[in-house]
């Protein structure tokens, strides 16, 4: 196995990770701050208030896209199984 293919692997799981992870932590992002807009203009700071709807948002976001993450992963080990059955 050469370099640009050790390197080809990195960068494709780098990028199957980013592109899991990004609709949780863009869902907590957007939650996360419309939540301190709501904090900001009435003057309530609870603890309680950002942390509830911030973990319900984010569970709601990975049951909505499991499938497509799912579906994404899959796709990613059955490329690297391929590299290794072309290896032996």
């Amino acid at each position: 196995m050469s370099e640009t293919e050790v390197l080809d692997i990195a960068r494709d799981g780098m990028m199957v990770m980013l592109l899991v992870a990004a609709p949780m932590l863009l869902v907590g992002l957007v939650v996360g701050l419309a939540i301190s807009i709501f904090q900001t203009l009435t003057h309530i700071q609870e603890m309680t208030l950002t942390f509830i709807p911030k973990i319900v948002s984010v569970f709601g976001a990975m049951v909505i896209f499991l499938p497509w993450m799912l579906r994404e992963l899959t796709e990613f080990t059955q490329r690297i199984m391929d590299k290794i059955v072309a290896l032996g």
